[in-house]
């Protein structure tokens, strides 16, 4: 199961209101005739991110079955049952980045939750067993654990959704050099 995420934000001149019902268009679209190995999205206001310039973000989170899904779900996006609503929000787009993630630990539902940890290493480091770390304090029922798969911006590389943080992603807890960051976004659509 692959997390394809996308951080963007609105044009300075459009309103949040406008933007949002834009958005939430098109992923209603796609839950509506949704492409080939599309298992669904969401939509989430997360507001500053720690690796991104300033500003309110906003990350989709589009759940697919693997690299294939992948492409044609970039292909759905502008295709005649989608191409409408994806303009609508393109028009009010003010920039964005990427990221591709693999589930590793846990369930793919909880692409929905609004608290998101993303934990990243310094360069070089080895990881260490992700049972010793990361999942420690999981449910792995009503959380999941991801990891980058591709370099498409300056995301960290591992990402973990839960309703609490688990004790393996405390400071105590994190080898040395490693960082956690939380954030809590506003969950719009979520399908």
């Amino acid at each position: 199961m692959l997390a394809y995420l996308l951080w963007h934000r609105r044009r300075q001149e459009v309103g949040p209101d406008a933007y949002e019902r834009a958005a939430e268009r098109f992923h209603r679209s796609l839950r509506h005739a949704p492409p080939a190995g599309f298992h669904g999205s969401s939509l989430t206001r997360v507001g500053a991110l720690p690796w991104m310039p300033d500003g309110e973000w906003y990350e989709d989170r589009y759940l697919v079955e693997d690299f294939c899904a992948l492409g044609v779900l970039n292909e759905a996006a502008l295709a005649a049952a989608h191409q409408s609503a994806h303009d609508q929000v393109a028009r009010r787009h003010g920039g964005s980045a990427g990221g591709l993630y693999r589930l590793i630990e846990g369930r793919r539902e909880t692409v929905a939750h609004p608290l998101s940890v993303w934990v990243s290493r310094p360069p070089g480091a080895l990881a260490p067993g992700l049972g010793d770390m990361l999942g420690d304090g999981m449910d792995p029922q009503h959380a999941g654990l991801w990891r980058r798969q591709m370099v498409l911006g300056p995301a960290p590389e591992y990402w973990l959704l839960s309703g609490e943080l688990p004790a393996g992603v405390s400071p105590a807890r994190l080898p040395e050099g490693w960082r956690a960051s939380t954030v809590r976004g506003e969950v719009i659509f979520g399908g």
